[in-house]
C-alpha cells in the first residue's frame, strides 16, 4: 500500500535482513483458505478463540516476505497476549507464495494488486461474519495494509496498528476511519519518513480522529518479526503498547 517506490531504493531493499530459518515452532493455529468476493480464494493462519465463541479478531498483515513461520509466531504471542479469548487472523497477501529473498520479496510486493489485496481483505472479513468486530496490526508493507484493512471494515474497525507502513492521504478516504489508531514509527529512517508521519498525525488531528503516534529512535523494520537484527528494546516497548491499545479497544 503505496511503497512499491521504495523499490527502486537499494537502500531499501536492503534495510530488510534476510529471515534466518525459524526453529521448532509449532503452531498453535491453522492454515485456512476462504472465498474472496473477485470469485478466488483467500488464504491465512488462524487461531480461533478457545474460550468459546467470540466475534473479536485481529486481522494480522505481512511484511514483505510473505506469511512465514515469523508472522505465525508473532500471531500466536499476540494470542496468548490477549487471554485466548481473541480470534487471530494472519492474512496472506500473496496466495501462498513466500519469499526467500529480496529479490523474490520485492518481485511479489511490485506484482500485489491493490484490488486483489482488497478482495483477500473482504474475504477475510466475510468469513468472520457480519457480526464481527477487528482489530489490525502490521508491518511495513502490512502496517499500510492494516490501516486499509480499518478502512474497508467501517464500524466493525474497533483498533488499528500500524509499524512504519505508508499513510493513507487521501483525506476523503481517511475521514471515513472509524477505529482510534496506533502508529508506531522508527525515527530514523528515510522513506516514511519524520514529515510523513507529521502530516498523518496532523491529518488524523484535523479529522478529528482518536490516534497516539510514537516515533521510535530506530530505523525501519526495527521491529519487524522477521527481522533477525530487530531492536529488541524499541520491539518490546511497541508490542506492549499495542497489546494495551488492543485491550483497551477490541
Amino acid at each position: 500500500a503505496g511503497m512499491v517506490g521504495f523499490l527502486n531504493d537499494p537502500a531499501f531493499i536492503n534495510k530488510h535482513e534476510i529471515p534466518l530459518p525459524l526453529q521448532n515452532f509449532k503452531p498453535m493455529g491453522e492454515n485456512i483458505s476462504f472465498d474472496t468476493p473477485d470469485g478466488g480464494k483467500g488464504y491465512g493462519y488462524l487461531i480461533k478463540a478457545a474460550k468459546g465463541k467470540s466475534n473479536k479478531y485481529l486481522l494480522v498483515f505481512h511484511e514483505w516476505w510473505g506469511l512465514n513461520d515469523y508472522v505465525r509466531k508473532e500471531s500466536d504471542k499476540f494470542y496468548a497476549d490477549l487471554g485466548e479469548d481473541v480470534n487471530v487472523l494472519a492474512i496472506d497477501l500473496y496466495d501462498q507464495k513466500v519469499a526467500a529473498t529480496r529479490e523474490e520479496a520485492g518481485a511479489a510486493m511490485k506484482g500485489l494488486s491493490p484490488e486483489r489485496a482488497v478482495a483477500i481483505v473482504k474475504g477475510a472479513m466475510q468469513l468472520a461474519g457480519e457480526g464481527a468486530t477487528f482489530g489490525t496490526v502490521g508491518w511495513c508493507m502490512g502496517g499500510g495494509w492494516s490501516l486499509q484493512a480499518s478502512l474497508l471494515a467501517g464500524a466493525q474497525a474497533k483498533a488499528c496498528i500500524i509499524y512504519y507502513g505508508m499513510p493513507e492521504k487521501d483525506l476523503e478516504k481517511l475521514k471515513t476511519l472509524q477505529a482510534p489508531v496506533l502508529g508506531i514509527f522508527a525515527a530514523q529512517e528515510k522513506w516514511i519518513g519524520p514529515e510523513v508521519v507529521a502530516e498523518f498525525d496532523k491529518n488524523l488531528t484535523d479529522l478529528g480522529k482518536t490516534h497516539t503516534i510514537k516515533s521510535f529512535d530506530a530505523d525501519h523494520a526495527f521491529a519487524n518479526p522477521s527481522n533477525p537484527k530487530y531492536d529488541s528494546a524499541a520491539t518490546e516497548e511497541a508490542y506492549a503498547m499495542s497489546l494495551a491499545f488492543l485491550k483497551e479497544n477490541l
